[in-house]
């Protein structure tokens, strides 16, 4: 190891001891003091041979219902359980079916915030319903989404193999949904806490990208403390590797300028070997945090005493890469030690990085039209209404279902009002 590893490392190995023992959150990120759903409880099984009939609940209103499925097929799994891929029998539409373990004693905080969610680059939760396990007393829960075929992550290595950049305009496009689809969930005060781009999902098709997996999604509140060990490595935000326990909405900006430079490099920007290790990445290119900007990531934090290293200029980190100035600057306001120096989600729709997207005649490489991209609603346009002009190209206002020279902005829910909603789920 060499000496500035370990000169960065001592400082926050033993926070990152301690901050390690937070990591105590269930599988399922539920509250510890809510009673289990009131859901349906059904023998059936998942079986790829025969159709499967259960009765379910719809995403959104909960209305009881049945549905039945063939072709189950295990599409991918992981600690949080098994996702399988399944048609509809009535409508032959293809979903995908997340079956995860379910704790009795508590809530599933994934599927609250999935009944609350409702957008265009959000995957979208068609029913759920619950299942027993082979063992005694164990239930399941599975929720049925909206099935996408592809991901960010997989568009990302095939141009790796293919060595080749990721066109410019296909970065813009996904940045710009992922973008969207985080000021919308951040307006309801919901952080999602682990953006990567395996949580990206795209229609290679239509362009369309939809965020997924809220099973580390929170609604955060100022005041309260929250786990500072969460979110994969590579995207998590330096106030986490500080141990911060009151971070913000922000820490997903830090994680979206990280997909970005990796749509950009064809890797991951900061390659850490693990979470101290990230921690090194990060001040090899932004070079050592001062004092104030440790104090804006975590108040607490009381060891200042890390070698001096000048930042690497971002042209530099992208030498040889097709990139732009207007690339570098976006990531450059996202990738802040500070987080309230960093961009907004809707801040970074305005950016003229994404000045491209805005032009009539912008097209997808295949010659298709670009995806919806302004078609806001009167929510998406309250969350900044002094930014809509910069929002709303002028030949898309037509598009809106009201008029921006007379809108009244509506009365957005704060966190507190959301998690008050977010109890009433049952």
């Amino acid at each position: 190891m060499s000496n500035m590893k370990k000169n960065i490392i001592q400082p926050v190995q033993a926070l990152m001891d301690n901050t390690s023992k937070d990591w105590k959150e269930s599988n399922n990120n539920s509250n510890a003091n809510d009673n289990i759903i009131n859901g349906i409880k059904t023998n059936n099984e998942i079986d790829a041979a025969h159709p499967t009939v259960v009765m379910a609940n719809r995403g959104n209103t909960g209305e009881l219902t049945e549905i039945s499925f063939i072709n189950s097929k295990v599409a991918g799994s992981g600690s949080f359980g098994v996702v399988f891929r399944a048609k509809l029998i009535k409508t032959n539409e293809v979903v995908a079916i997340k079956k995860v373990l379910q704790d009795k004693r508590f809530k599933n905080r994934e599927l609250q915030i999935m009944n609350l969610v409702s957008h265009p680059n959000v995957v979208t939760l068609k029913y759920y319903f619950y299942s027993n396990g082979e063992k005694k007393d164990e239930i399941f829960l599975n929720l049925v989404l909206e099935f996408i075929p592809e991901t960010i992550y997989r568009a990302s290595r095939h141009y790796v193999k293919i060595r080749q950049n990721m066109p410019i305009l296909s970065i813009k496009l996904y940045m710009y949904q992922l973008f969207r689809s985080l000021a919308y969930i951040h307006s309801l005060g919901i952080c999602h806490r682990d953006i990567k781009p395996q949580n990206l999902l795209l229609d290679p098709t239509t362009g369309v990208l939809k965020l997924c997996d809220f099973g580390s999604a929170k609604i955060l509140v100022a005041g309260e403390p929250n786990v500072s060990y969460i979110c994969s490595r590579y995207y998590r935000a330096p106030e986490l590797i500080f141990g911060s326990i009151n971070y913000s909405v922000l820490i997903d900006i830090w994680s979206a300028g990280c997909v970005m430079a990796e749509l950009m490099l064809g890797q991951p920007l900061f390659l850490g070997e693990s979470c101290v290790d990230q921690l090194v990445e990060i001040i090899k290119i932004l070079g050592t945090p001062t004092k104030e900007q440790i104090l804006s990531m975590n108040e607490h934090y009381s060891e200042y005493k890390f070698p001096q290293i000048k930042s690497c200029s971002w042209s530099k980190v992208f030498r040889g890469r097709a990139t732009t100035p207007e690339a570098l600057d976006l990531l450059s306001e996202l990738l802040e030690y500070t987080p309230t120096k960093r961009l907004t989600a809707i801040e970074a729709m305005t950016h003229p990085f994404f000045n491209e997207l805005r032009q009539p005649n912008t097209v997808l490489l295949t010659g298709k039209p670009l995806p919806p991209l302004f078609n806001f609603t009167e929510h998406e346009l309250s969350i900044n209404p002094s930014l809509n002009r910069k929002l709303v190209p002028e030949f898309a206002e037509s598009q809106l279902p009201v008029n921006l020279d007379n809108f009244i902005p509506l009365t957005l829910k704060t966190p507190q009002e959301m998690v008050a909603k977010l109890a009433a789920f049952s």
